[in-house]
């Protein structure tokens, strides 16, 4: 059964060129995804379209209005027809999307993403969604980028979208951390070359250079995703060695790292 997403959005043109791009037009072709779009517009409150005022209390700016809002909600819902398909509102002051935030919604039939523009919505709109979330500490024109952003998370957990399932479950969040780095043909560009443990046919090594760095890239990128890690006893010997700077970085490939100009 296809994962189904409704989109309360003001532009579904926006969506129409990325959506045929890569996998995620692969799997609406082949019915793994589906997309239901619905405009607040088809329940403004005049003929002219207005589906947004002016702020209570003053302010720059208009604010979009509740009533078409939810009205739209509603619409989506019966075009999805997924069963308790959460609603996400996509705002700059919501909680930060996490991957498994994106993986509860996927394990679901549906979801139904409302894009805000504007100021932003009236507050009372909180009353009808499940969730406010917001992709990354900036602000935007408004909530299509931030939908897209959900839609392609979501898409590649839904099954048979992505070919190789390890492409899922090892990389960045999978577990909380940072994923390690790639490397790939040639071994020797513009003078960097690759870790030679990646050639010793090692695995054992392989598995711990590559732990190392996904927990030197969590030090040195996201520390605060630190705190929250489940690591074991040879992790954690790590990360303390990481912290203390016993370990060299060993990230010679970088040049801002050799001290390089």
């Amino acid at each position: 059964m296809a994962f189904r997403f409704g989109l309360v959005t003001l532009f579904p043109d926006y969506f129409e060129a990325p959506l045929k791009c890569s996998l995620l037009g692969k799997a609406l072709e082949e019915r793994k995804i589906e997309m239901a779009y619905v405009s607040p517009r088809e329940f403004a409150r005049d003929k002219f379209g207005h589906v947004d005022d002016a702020p209570f209390g003053g302010g720059a700016g208009m604010v979009m209005e509740a009533a078409p809002l939810v009205k739209a909600i509603q619409r989506a819902k019966a075009l999805v027809q997924a069963k308790e398909a959460p609603v996400v509102l996509l705002s700059a002051r919501g909680k930060r999307l996490t991957q498994p935030f994106v993986q509860n919604l996927a394990e679901g039939q549906g979801a139904i993403l409302v894009c805000g523009r504007y100021e932003g919505v009236d507050d009372r709109l909180l009353n009808f969604v499940d969730h406010e979330a917001c992709v990354t500490d900036v602000v935007l024109f408004g909530g299509e980028a931030a939908a897209l952003v959900v839609i392609e998370a979501v898409s590649r957990l839904i099954p048979g979208v992505v070919g190789d399932p390890l492409s899922v479950s090892e990389e960045s969040f999978s577990d909380g951390l940072l994923e390690y780095p790639q490397f790939t043909r040639p071994r020797v560009f513009e003078g960097y070359g690759v870790p030679n443990v990646l050639f010793s046919g090692n695995h054992r090594k392989i598995r711990l250079f590559r732990r190392y760095h996904t927990l030197l890239t969590t030090f040195l990128n996201r520390p605060e995703l630190l705190a929250q890690a489940n690591l074991g006893p040879m992790e954690r010997r790590l990360l303390e060695k990481i912290q203390n700077r016993r370990y060299p970085y060993q990230r010679g490939w970088i040049k801002r790292e050799r001290g390089e100009t």
